[in-house]
């Protein structure tokens, strides 16, 4: 009601703060005023200077608001010139041991959310001033009594401890400003009123802010846990003297997208600012590459002399030693690779990346044929010894599937792709072309591969099934016009497969071989394309993509399911390389062996072995999984899916053991109690599910769900005593659970600074601050992950990159080794038991990168740490760092 807006535009003056801080109904209701309260010019500390009180803020809504001082002789001060508005939480309530006093009126401002307005030229002030007399029913009424004799309190807030030692009463002092302060007692309370000389608009637009503030404050004010405990952390966290905010030594805050996120400091930490940010001490060095591009590449896999498979994957070109089961990488590279070509010496390896959809063409070494992937499709040849660009002209509209060198004439260019066949002639740096004629054949909607016969003609394999074969003949004069030269025209249609004709490759000796897409076969061809074997690959591993030639007798292929396997006609084929062959999220590394799982949006589970770098088992699911965890005695491991099921699978048997479901939303982080004996599930219908985990991981039964979250759940973790979870959600929240006394939300954030954590996934925490750039999108960083040494952090971000930062890193612009590798957006990452190894998991790329950490003295580097953290910070990592 109106006298009650009067009422609460007061000043209340607090002690400690020498600053007034306005209060709602329902905050005047949590506080709880000794008969001996007063006011004072001023509390006195022990140096004779004001005492500062910090205080938590749990919300960025809820809030009474700590101003500056009054400016004399100004009637209004707008936002732009004052200072940093300091937060109080409505549950920070003071105990009894700190007076209410002070002899300086004051002006109100807004919350400091408030400062973008004041940005946009907005000109908003608080004021303090009212005119009507404060009337006696009004303060009984919001007045509460605490002693024996007192009258019952009108609120249900808990009772503050009572002040031991109440300090003399002092008589109030006329205000600077020119109204008198008149001291209004009821019964032994008193408070003070001053006199306006301010419109009555500007007292209106007052009420009108306050009436929406005292809402608010009321709702926080029931969600109150602990006023007492509150007080303590106020009374123990004093500032200290002439400090401007009082919790300017305790917390900080980051933004993210304009959204102020408060991080409070643990008390070890003593002098935040001197804190200094280094390099981490160790490295990362390119261990493993799990995968192979086969789905949507061609031609992309050829065995070196040197006894190594040459294949890429991400932005990384492979040469695997089949043998000695080794790898080295090609790792310069920015974007993904798309095609390979290798020269006829054998020793060269091109490859292009994400221009181009095929292989570069090759020829006797001189040129280097490339089509980009641009509307046009431009050829262009390259001098590669010389750098310099030989000649460049517009192939097609249409996509182009492969090109390459005739390997009798240089000056020859077969090209081919979407309904068309290209004989492309160069002559004195000009290309001309010809079109293949179909004629009485059926023209196929896309020729995907050729080769060139030991005779010199050209065979193509089509999406019909056929393979067709052309030779040179006299020029269509009626097609092509007077002066046309010889082209080449079909010779022969024979039917190799069902369905398309994916690869063919030529072997010694003028045989040919065939892979098929619809029926999976293999077929071995005379030099006049008489079948002589044939063989079917599996199915699990898709169709055949391409055929690389060993010894004329054993074969590596290509599958469409990211897959190489190794074998020959008699014996059969086995994988020697696999992957995943959609988006992955979900990683999870043992907690006692060198083993780590997968799982993505193909809905295979793989469990894979770091050691021997090799898939261990693999299975299928019904849904897509996209998160897992294991458990810590290592016996089973629970994998989320995008449909609300989560299944256990034991490692042993590979058999599911358990199955629920929880919401029907993707959950999108499954986390295990340090003890195993609780699983967290964390959901994106906002809700953390809590189980009881019995049986060694075999049976969960529901123990509670912690409610509180505001959008969906992106990462949590426990606290090593197994009591508390720490999570994070879509909407930048920090919020802190206290599972052992029934799932609770820990409204006080500031409590929890002090805890210490099992692991640390959370992207958003004091101890992880300095992994986000400035101006950061809240969904810049997909995952993190601390060692088990807690001396380091990976952090997988969205532009393919790995950063490596000293743990823990709590400052902006804190430096980084950066790592590139992955060629789409990084989803996870993961070290492994005892910190061997990092591995890093992309996301569309459906690449698992494994690399081994490597340890540096700071002596070794020294360069690197006499660097400035600005500089360390923007500029990319050495070759030597992975780069």
């Amino acid at each position: 009601n109106p006298a009650s807006a009067r009422v609460l535009n007061q000043p209340c003056y607090v002690d400690g703060f020498s600053k007034p801080c306005r209060l709602s109904t329902s905050s005047l209701d949590g506080f709880h005023h000794s008969s001996n309260s007063h006011i004072s010019n001023t509390a006195e500390n022990g140096e004779g200077g004001a005492k500062t009180v910090s205080s938590h803020k749990p919300s960025t809504s809820d809030r009474c608001t700590q101003t500056e001082p009054w400016i004399p002789n100004h009637e209004t001060v707008p936002l732009a010139l004052t200072r940093a508005v300091q937060s109080l939480s409505l549950e920070d309530a003071l105990p009894e041991s700190i007076p209410f006093a002070d002899e300086t009126p004051t002006k109100l401002r807004r919350e400091d959310e408030d400062a973008e307005e004041d940005e946009r030229g907005k000109d908003q002030t608080w004021s303090t001033i009212v005119e009507e007399t404060i009337q006696p029913t009004t303060i009984r009424t919001l007045q509460q009594q605490h002693s024996k004799g007192s009258e019952d309190s009108q609120g249900s807030s808990p009772q503050t401890p009572t002040s031991s030692s109440p300090a003399p009463p002092k008589e109030p002092t006329s205000s600077p400003h020119g109204g008198p302060l008149s001291p209004i007692r009821e019964g032994e309370k008193m408070l003070v009123r001053r006199n306006s000389e301010k419109s009555r608009d500007s007292q209106d637009k007052t009420k009108q802010r306050l009436s929406k503030k005292a809402a608010s404050s009321t709702n926080l004010l029931t969600r109150s846990p602990s006023l007492e405990s509150r007080a303590k952390d106020l009374i123990s966290s004093t500032g200290s003297q002439g400090s401007r905010r009082g919790t300017q030594s305790q917390s900080i805050k980051m933004f993210i997208r304009g959204r102020p996120i408060t991080m409070y400091i643990p008390s070890n930490i003593l002098n935040y600012e001197e804190l200094k940010m280094d390099l981490p001490s160790q490295k990362l060095d390119l261990d493993w590459v799990y995968g192979y591009r086969g789905r949507d590449c061609r031609a992309n896999l050829y065995l070196l002399p040197s006894g190594e498979a040459v294949y890429f994957i991400a932005c990384v070109v492979v040469l695997y030693h089949i043998s000695n089961q080794t790898q080295r990488h090609y790792q310069k590279h920015t974007d993904c690779v798309r095609c390979l070509a290798i020269h006829p010496d054998k020793v060269r390896v091109a490859s292009g990346q994400t221009a181009g959809v095929d292989k570069d063409g090759k020829d006797a070494g001189t040129f280097l044929c490339v089509i980009d992937d641009s509307n046009e499709h431009m050829l262009s040849v390259w001098d590669w010894n010389k750098n310099i660009k030989h000649t460049e002209v517009k192939s097609t509209n249409e996509a182009v599937l492969g090109v390459d060198f005739s390997p009798t004439d240089t000056n020859n260019i077969i090209s081919c792709g979407k309904s068309h066949v290209y004989f492309w002639t160069m002559s004195a740096g000009t290309l001309t072309k010809k079109q293949g004629i179909f004629g009485k054949y059926k023209k196929p909607k896309f020729v995907l591969c050729f080769v060139f016969s030991l005779t010199g003609d050209v065979l193509t394999g089509d999406s019909e099934g056929n393979i067709l074969t052309w030779g040179k003949s006299a020029a269509d004069i009626k097609t092509l016009g007077k002066g046309a030269k010889e082209t080449f025209q079909i010779m022969k249609q024979t039917r190799a497969h069902e369905g398309s004709v994916f690869t063919m490759c030529l072997l010694q000796g003028g045989a040919i071989l065939s892979g098929g897409g619809k029926d999976r076969k293999i077929i071995r061809w005379s030099a006049d394309l008489a079948p002589e074997r044939e063989c079917e690959i599996p199915e699990k591993f898709g169709a055949v993509r391409t055929i690389a030639d060993v010894d004329g007798e054993e074969l590596l292929v290509g599958t469409t399911r990211n897959a190489i396997l190794r074998g020959t006609f008699s014996d059969g084929f086995v994988a020697i390389v696999q992957g995943h062959v959609d988006e992955m999220w979900g990683l999870a590394t043992h907690p006692t062996q060198n083993i780590f799982l997968s799982c993505g949006n193909d809905r295979q589970v793989c469990v894979w072995n770091a050691e021997d770098h090799k898939l261990d088992w693999c299975t299928t699911l019904e849904e897509s999984g996209l998160c897992a965890d294991f458990s810590p005695n290592g016996a089973v491991v629970s994998v989320g899916l995008s449909t609300g099921r989560w299944v256990v699978l034991d490692l042993q048997t590979k058999e599911v053991v358990s199955d629920l479901i929880d919401g029907n939303e993707q959950l999108s982080v499954m986390r295990y109690s340090p003890d195993g004996s609780f699983l967290a599930v964390g959901s994106h219908d906002n809700f953390i599910y809590i189980y009881n985990v019995t049986e060694g991981g075999r049976r969960y039964t529901r123990f509670g769900k912690c409610t509180g979250h505001s959008s969906f759940i992106t990462h949590l973790d426990w606290s090593k005593d197994g009591k508390y979870i720490m999570s994070n959600s879509g909407d930048y929240e920090i919020l802190y659970w206290d599972i052992a006394s029934g799932c609770k939300l820990l409204r006080n954030r500031f409590e929890s600074k002090d805890r210490e954590w099992a692991s640390y996934t959370c992207v958003l925490g004091f101890h992880v601050m300095g992994v986000w750039l400035e101006g950061s999108d809240g969904t810049d960083i997909n995952a993190l992950c601390r060692s088990h040494s807690e001396r380091m952090v990976a952090v997988a971000d969205d532009f393919c990159k790995v950063h490596l930062f000293q743990y823990p890193c709590p400052k902006p612009k804190a430096p980084s080794y950066k790592y590139e590798g992955h060629g789409s957006h990084v989803t996870n990452v993961r070290f492994t038991h005892n910190d061997s190894h990092l591995l890093s998991m992309g996301g569309k790329d459906t690449c698992i990168l494994q690399w081994r950490v490597k340890g540096t003295g700071i002596g070794d580097h020294p360069k690197e740490h006499l660097a400035s953290s600005s500089s360390l910070c923007s500029s990319s990592s050495s070759p030597e760092n992975g780069t």
